[in-house]
């Protein structure tokens, strides 16, 4: 059946097309091009004005000098302080807790959902994004009462600041969950596990030495979000009297706000540089680089 509709809606048969394909012209690829290229530099513009220049004034206000000149002391007093640097010493040593006991807590435990109840993934997922909906606050007024009885009878422990690692697993659990289901849903999990148990493997040694190098990039991330997490929280850490990275740099801000910008400065370069050299240095980040390369269509 032939007719105008036909015709007009059929292009010709080309090489690279096909009789039903046709090439749209030079104009329009031209003009979707620089729409395109011009929406990316308005893109990179609003992130430049949102993210680096708040850097470039925290900078420009912590390099501040006598007579108007420029140094870094501010930077260099860092060290004068000894409360700041057991603040960070504290956070550090924090987030090395929360790291180890979210993956410990959480690593084993969406595997072997995904392995043998896959039923109960929506529940883990459920409790896992449950502290997104409840306040800091109301966390600390919850457990509050635990952490004074801990303090009251199980002494140095009880009142050391090494116990806010329990809280902040709780929190980090809705980062480092989507962040490790990423890289679970990247395998094949369960397929994994039927091969390593079939060749005479236990569910330990299935665990660790099979999967998770295979999830090894969703794990990085994971502690990268459960150590920024831990270095930004104030808000129990005020509540509960511990001296904590932000909790210091407050104090010292209504004593020396010059250092205390400059402490900013620095942890948020640590949290940039930790973050790229997860990025650039992660299991499988040249592969992903390559193949979308090779995948980007020729224009």
């Amino acid at each position: 059946m032939s007719g105008p509709s036909t015709s007009m809606g059929l292009g010709a048969a080309t090489p690279d097309g096909g009789a039903l394909l046709s090439r749209p012209p030079k104009g329009r690829r031209r003009r979707r091009s620089r729409l395109q290229l011009g929406s990316r530099i308005a893109i990179l513009v609003l992130i430049f004005g949102y993210l680096i220049l708040p850097l470039f004034a925290m900078l420009e206000f912590s390099s501040r000098g006598d007579y108007g000149a420029r140094n870094l002391q501010n930077f260099q007093a860092i060290l004068d302080y000894p409360d700041l640097v057991d603040g960070i010493v504290t956070s550090l040593e924090i987030a090395v807790l929360t790291v180890v006991g979210m993956l410990v807590l959480l690593v084993p435990t969406m595997v072997w959902t995904v392995i043998r109840v896959p039923r109960m993934r929506r529940v883990v997922e459920f409790l896992c994004l449950l502290p997104l909906a409840i306040p800091a606050i109301v966390i600390v007024v919850g457990i509050a009462p635990m952490y004074q009885w801990m303090g009251r009878h199980l002494g140095v422990f009880g009142g050391s600041p090494l116990t806010l690692a329990f809280i902040d697993i709780i929190l980090v659990l809705p980062y480092a969950y989507r962040a490790i289901d990423s890289g679970i849903r990247m395998v094949d999990v369960a397929t994994l596990a039927d091969a390593a148990r079939s060749l005479g493997a236990g569910w330990p040694r299935t665990i660790f030495q099979v999967i998770v190098p295979n999830i090894r990039g969703g794990i990085l991330s994971a502690s990268v979000l459960a150590v920024a997490l831990v270095l930004g929280e104030f808000t129990i850490s005020q509540l509960l009297s511990f001296r904590t990275l932000q909790v210091v740099i407050y104090l010292l801000g209504k004593r020396d706000p010059y250092v205390s910008v400059a402490v900013s400065l620095s942890a948020l370069v640590f949290a940039f540089i930790l973050l790229y050299v997860i990025a650039r240095f992660a299991p499988g980040a040249g592969e992903r680089s390559r193949r979308g390369v090779e995948e980007e269509p020729a224009t």
